[in-house]
């Protein structure tokens, strides 16, 4: 087994663990570790900012240990108030346990189920039946109420208001890892660095109620080098399902990420090797281009698989860097004088111009819903203008939904 902590921290997925040099001894002996990763349903699919943890817990697969996906039926009842400036909005039962459902076959893209390598559990097992007196009486006096409220999830929440419901979930985080250690023997709970606070009550409830050693260890969150989350588009958050977030918009969202982010997210979100993307690190300026390809292709190709990712690839090249040669030639395409694309023409008249559009009002609710991109990138306002100066050797991209796309051509009088 290879340091895997190491290899994290080259990386750059740690931020902070407790009893450091135990967690390194631990993670880089030969015994393999029982460790698990917190998934709250509050959406029926998971998003880029799970990639992290995701990736963390792949790497830790690899090096022979077990991971134990914890699906948060129970707590997402309650609500994580961490990085909140408001409260959640309360879900039902069956909504939640209907985005669990879910969760499973996308980890399974990246952690290998099979003969308990890995195990999904749900903590609605066990929270969703406890005697509230009795976990009180068990549970809530280990922790000091002024000593939860220096906690970071709680402090940016005093100002607004924090609900006492939101206040039991660092309970009944802490209760999870307490249950996992009795069920599974678990040792180490990983999260996002926001969890900070929670982890390291876990770790002492364990402590205090089973007199045994167990760790903690919070993982740098997904953001760019001006210190702004990942994974947020014009359309909102970016999914893993396909049904939510297409193969090729994801491609577009890593093959257009700022030069300051490429090789940082190639660290973190892909299994080439630190010496590859070494290579990558060396490239400048329009070379940077191969470094964002090779991202935006294996990152699709983890989350979509190879053939998707190779779709993808062909048909940005098709339309982005080769228009008007292979590749396009089967599209529907519209002509337009050069003269008016110069002088502007907008969006709504352009929509309806190619057909993409049965009126007006029609392409100004497409637009308003996200649903149109232009040369690759969203349309934002129905007031938007193209001119000539968003044409690419005289062909412009029009793309309506998942899989509508038009090009435009520029005509010489």
């Amino acid at each position: 087994m290879g340091s895997v902590y190491e290899v994290l921290s080259e990386r750059g997925f740690i931020a902070q663990a407790t009893q450091e040099e135990e967690v390194k001894k631990l993670l880089n002996g030969e015994a393999p570790v029982t460790f698990y990763i917190g998934f709250d349903p509050t959406a029926d699919s998971l998003h880029v900012g799970h990639f992290i943890p995701i990736m963390a817990m792949a790497h830790l697969q690899r090096a022979g240990h077990r991971p134990i996906a914890l699906v948060g039926g129970g707590t997402t009842m309650v609500g994580d108030p961490s990085g909140r400036t408001d409260m959640r909005t309360m879900m039902t039962l069956e909504q939640i346990s209907a985005n669990a459902g879910r969760f499973r076959s996308q980890l399974s893209r990246f952690i290998d189920f099979d003969g308990g390598r890995a195990i999904m559990v749900n903590n609605a097992d066990w929270l969703l039946h406890l005697n509230y007196v009795e976990f009180l009486r068990d549970i809530g006096v280990h922790f000091s109420v002024n000593r939860m409220l220096t906690a970071d999830c709680y402090k940016a929440r005093l100002e607004k208001g924090l609900s006492f419901i939101e206040f039991n979930y660092m309970l009944m985080q802490s209760y999870d890892f307490l249950e996992l250690t009795r069920r599974h023997g678990c040792l180490l709970q990983i999260g996002g660095d926001d969890q900070w606070s929670n982890i390291i009550s876990g770790v002492d409830l364990v402590r205090r109620k089973e007199g045994k050693e167990v760790y903690g260890l919070t993982l740098n969150l997904l953001t760019t080098k001006e210190g702004v989350k990942m994974g947020k588009t014009q359309k909102g958050a970016l999914w893993i399902d396909a049904e939510k977030t297409p193969a090729f918009e994801f491609y577009q969202y890593w093959r257009n990420v700022h030069d300051d982010d490429v090789v940082n997210c190639l660290r973190l979100l892909t299994f080439l090797s630190l010496e590859e993307i070494g290579e990558y690190a060396r490239l400048t300026g329009a070379e940077l281009n191969a470094a964002k390809k090779a991202l935006a292709f294996e990152v699709t190709r983890l989350v979509h698989g190879e053939d998707e990712a190779k779709k993808s690839a062909e048909l940005a090249e098709a339309l982005f860097e080769q228009p008007g040669r292979s590749g396009t030639e089967h599209l529907a395409s519209t002509s337009i004088a050069r003269e008016r694309a110069e002088a502007g023409i907008g969006i709504v008249d352009l929509l309806v111009l190619c057909g993409l559009s049965p009126s007006r009002s029609d392409a100004r609710r497409l637009v308003a819903q996200g649903g149109i991109m232009i040369g690759g990138e969203r349309a934002v306002s129905a007031e938007q203008t193209v001119t000539a100066a968003d044409f690419r050797e005289s062909e412009l991209l029009l793309q309506k939904g998942k899989k509508t796309y038009h090009k435009v051509v520029l005509q010489d009088s």
